[in-house]
């Protein structure tokens, strides 16, 4: 049966990880930084214009953000990082629960893949540096979305992925997918490689 990507709701924006659902079906999570495009590459692989909230003021909310899909998949969206204005506590308040994502997920055992992106404008800065080294340690399946396609020319582009993909902590051979909301290029790779990885369809 196919995957209705009509049938999609926001579950719960959790702020405590004792609210993540318990749902036995499987969990893709997108990670990044704040302003990244998150928001915008969620509503556009389900086809929507405002599901996923895109916010004038990035980093202000701290929720895992749990969109059930058909019944039969989690997009799980976990709060950017690396947002500058943010205070001490609102910072305490975003390590606390992504890290209770990761630790006080009761069905963690169902995340079946972890989509990190990265700005293709801006490249792995020392805060996707560490989001990363931390999912190749937990030995986390993860491939990486290099959002905004858009806006750099063809040789600056092709520069740009370059050096994603050669960067230290990206292991050889992570598919690294060109994303941009406004063309839509990346929608379908992305949906490849989610069904390869959960066995959704």
């Amino acid at each position: 049966m196919a995957l209705n990507t009509q049938n999609v709701k926001l579950r719960i924006s959790a702020g405590q990880p004792h609210q993540f659902p318990r749902d036995a079906i499987p969990q893709v999570t997108f990670s990044g930084r704040s302003n990244v495009g998150k928001s915008s590459l969620i509503n556009t692989m389900l086809g929507r214009k405002s599901l996923a909230r895109v916010s004038s003021a990035p980093g202000k909310t701290v929720t895992v953000n749990f969109y059930d899909i058909d019944g039969n998949l989690f997009f799980v969206d976990l709060p950017g990082y690396g947002y500058a204005k943010r205070t001490f506590t609102e910072k305490q308040q975003w390590s606390a629960l992504t890290d209770g994502y990761f630790t006080k997920n009761a069905n963690i055992d169902l995340l079946s893949l972890i989509v990190q992106l990265i700005d293709i404008r801006v490249g792995i800065t020392a805060d996707d540096k560490m989001m990363i080294d931390f999912i190749t340690q937990s030995e986390l399946p993860f491939i990486i979305v290099a959002t905004k396609s858009d806006k750099p020319n063809k040789t600056d582009r092709a520069k740009k992925l370059a050096e994603i993909a050669s960067h230290p902590s990206v292991p050889e051979g992570t598919p690294i997918i060109p994303f941009s909301s406004l063309s839509g290029e990346g929608k379908n790779e992305l949906w490849q490689q989610i069904q390869l990885f959960t066995n959704v369809k």
